[in-house]
């Protein structure tokens, strides 16, 4: 008896559909992410098992590093607010486009009066930017002033205390977070956050 031979169909298949869908997600996660923003003073933290968020407002970090001190705030009308009670301290004028660029700011590092030339920056030459670090000496402790004014700005603003963060090296030497420490407890300041990054748990 002979044998029917059955027509063999195309094995191929239309992967119009999946190119469109495969381009979609690209499309989504490239326009939803955020790009991390260069520090301009990078750290390596030390390692910790313990994960909590810190807020995205009302937040003061002090990043601590190569044996100098960076001050960055959370909150744009926050920050504003920050620089006007600074310039009127130090007796330094700033304009509102120096305001509104310093809202837009990451982390600083340079005492009030080379502020100004930091703010007129670009962002990618900030980053570049050799910055001595913001002064904490007992004669001139411009931290301690940032961080009063910073506070004052927020209970004015949001009727609440600001949170202080501490990110330091891990290289750092002990005495340098222990002046920052200090100057906390001088302002009443016990409570505060130490950045950390992650490790496991079995590490």
């Amino acid at each position: 008896m002979a044998k029917i031979k059955m027509k063999k169909k195309s094995t191929s298949t239309d992967m119009t559909a999946m190119c469109d869908v495969a381009f979609l997600l690209l499309t989504f996660f490239i326009l939803t992410a955020t790009a991390k923003v260069p520090e301009a003073l990078p750290v390596d933290m030390p390692a910790s098992v313990a994960i909590s968020k810190l807020p995205d407002t009302d937040l003061a970090i002090i990043t601590v590093g190569k044996g100098k001190v960076f001050f960055d705030i959370k909150g744009r009308e926050i920050r504003k607010k920050t620089l006007e009670g600074m310039g009127a301290k130090y007796g330094i004028e700033f304009s509102e486009e120096d305001k509104t660029k310093f809202a837009l700011m990451d982390d600083f590092g340079v005492p009030i009066t080379g502020l100004k030339q930091i703010i007129d920056m670009k962002a990618a030459d900030r980053t570049k930017a050799n910055q001595p670090g913001i002064p904490l000496d007992s004669l001139d402790n411009q931290l301690k002033d940032w961080l009063l004014v910073s506070r004052r700005a927020t209970i004015d603003l949001d009727d609440k205390e600001l949170q202080i963060a501490i990110k330091g090296d891990a290289k750092e030497q002990y005495t340098k977070i222990k002046k920052i420490m200090d100057i906390l407890q001088d302002q009443k300041i016990n409570s505060f956050n130490l950045v950390t990054g992650t490790r496991g748990k079995d590490f």
